[in-house]
């Protein structure tokens, strides 16, 4: 999905025009992936743009990087007020929005020094539905992926960071290649994990599955918020381990994230998943989903943020 450039990206504390969002080519981040990240929606609701879970998305990524020794200059109300004026001077009804924090110009070595500058990068832009506007009522069929992901000890599940994408992208490649829309791995030991950039969830007989934090899991905002509706609705919620011949016998299916949103899945490796088509739980937790951040429902949860006037570039 292309992106249409926007007017302002905030860089170290000031706005700076789209184009002059550049790097060194000897970047830390170029060879050694040395990058952390989230991925945040705005919506346009009745009452104007909002975004959605602010404050926990900027505590996952000082905590992403925290667990690579990487302090970030910028404390967590600086970067949700900074990600509020983003919005704002760009004039965006609902948008995608993009903090980066990279190592940047200096040490050319595998290890990071001092030389090594921490620069806090924040882009927006407006985004459709990720897997296409006809996946969230119609779903998608996806494979098991060949490539797992990563194992225990060997990178930090828990760290949403650049470098580990390189695996999302095996796995999405190869869907791709395939004729799938996505894909699933499975974790170091054969039990499901997540897709290349989504939880999953898994319904049988009433109850809802979705594979622990220790299956190779990022801890996903949208994840947690499905849980919460969840659990609010009534549905009990497991989380466990999940054989890969669940995903065959699941009643119905869905992943979640800020991306996908809450996106069913009508199919695994050719296997149609229930009945073929988004369950009436799957489309339950939408309802509430979309009803809350398309400003339909009241937040009861004080899940959005409101965006104020546009304020002057700085």
């Amino acid at each position: 999905m292309s992106i249409k450039p926007t007017d302002k990206i905030w860089h170290n504390g000031r706005m700076i025009a789209w184009n002059d969002a550049k790097i060194h080519v000897l970047a830390h981040v170029t060879s050694y992936g040395s990058s952390w990240f989230e991925g945040i929606r705005c919506y346009a609701t009745k009452s104007g743009p909002a975004i959605f879970r602010l404050r926990e998305h900027v505590r996952r990524l000082h905590d992403s990087a925290k667990i690579y020794r990487v302090e970030i200059p910028f404390s967590q109300d600086e970067l949700c007020a900074a990600m509020l004026d983003v919005v704002s001077v760009n004039k965006l009804e609902s948008c995608y929005l993009r903090p980066l924090v990279i190592r940047g110009y200096g040490n050319m070595g595998v290890m990071p020094t001092k030389d090594n500058p921490i620069e806090t990068y924040i882009a927006a832009w407006e985004w459709g539905k990720y897997l296409g506007d006809e996946a969230i009522e119609n779903g998608v069929d996806v494979c098991v992926s060949s490539w797992a992901r990563m194992a225990p000890n060997t990178l930090p599940a828990l760290a949403k960071a650049g470098g580990h994408y390189m695996n999302s992208q095996l796995i999405r490649m190869e869907a791709e290649a395939n004729g799938y829309s996505e894909g699933i791995a499975l974790d170091s030991a054969g039990y499901v994990s997540e897709g290349s950039g989504e939880n999953i969830f898994l319904i049988r007989d009433g109850k809802m599955l979705t594979p622990p934090l220790g299956a190779s899991v990022l801890p996903g905002i949208t994840r947690d918020t499905v849980v919460t509706l969840a659990r609010s609705l009534g549905i009990e919620i497991v989380e466990g381990l999940i054989p890969r011949e669940m995903l065959y016998l699941a009643d119905e299916l869905f992943f979640s994230g800020t991306a996908v949103e809450i996106t069913p899945i009508r199919s695994v490796d050719r296997i149609k998943v229930g009945k073929g088509k988004r369950g009436p739980i799957t489309e339950k937790i939408q309802k509430e989903f979309f009803g809350i951040v398309e400003g339909k429902t009241p937040d009861r949860f004080q899940w959005l943020t409101p965006v104020a006037q546009p304020v002057a570039a700085r």
